[in-house]
């Protein structure tokens, strides 16, 4: 059970320090769009240096991969790629203009709803964890801080 334990606080800390990352690199991905004026230039070259490392990550823990695909892997799995460019390229647009606060925001709002229903029913092959009355207080919670992290404070 201590392995257990230890096992998931790492894991919480390392999507924590992962967390810390996501606003960082929208700031800094915004600025660059709005310095080169091009919001998919900002993006290639985010990609490109996150490809770069990607492989040297692969290469250095595995080394050259045998094959890309497997035989009974469903199609949709090769198509995260997808979903990351078109955070990257939304954020990259989307921060300077709306702050980095409020669209993150609006990021963890889209994650909450995502992870609630991909846990609840299954999909893509996760391990189902029901919907009960426990985890959607949580849930509630959660999106009304969420919110409250917008409200704007008032000034004397």
């Amino acid at each position: 059970m201590l392995q257990n334990t230890h096992s998931l606080i790492i894991y919480a800390l390392i999507m924590f320090v992962a967390g810390l990352g996501i606003p960082v690199m929208a700031a800094l991905n915004g600025g660059l769009g709005s310095k080169l004026q091009n919001t998919a230039l900002a993006a290639a070259i985010l990609l490109f240096i996150g490809l770069c490392i990607a492989l040297i990550y692969l290469f250095a823990s595995n080394g050259v991969p045998k094959t890309l695909f497997v035989a009974d892997t469903p199609w949709y799995f090769y198509l995260g790629g997808c979903f990351v460019m078109f955070y990257i390229l939304t954020i990259t647009w989307v921060a300077p203009k709306f702050g980095i606060a409020n669209a993150i925001t609006f990021v963890l709002l889209g994650q909450l709803v995502a992870m609630t229903v991909i846990d609840h029913f299954g999909f893509f092959g996760v391990k189902p964890f029901e919907l009960d009355l426990k985890r959607l207080t949580g849930l509630v919670l959660m999106i009304t801080g969420v919110l409250l992290v917008l409200s704007k404070p008032q000034h004397a």
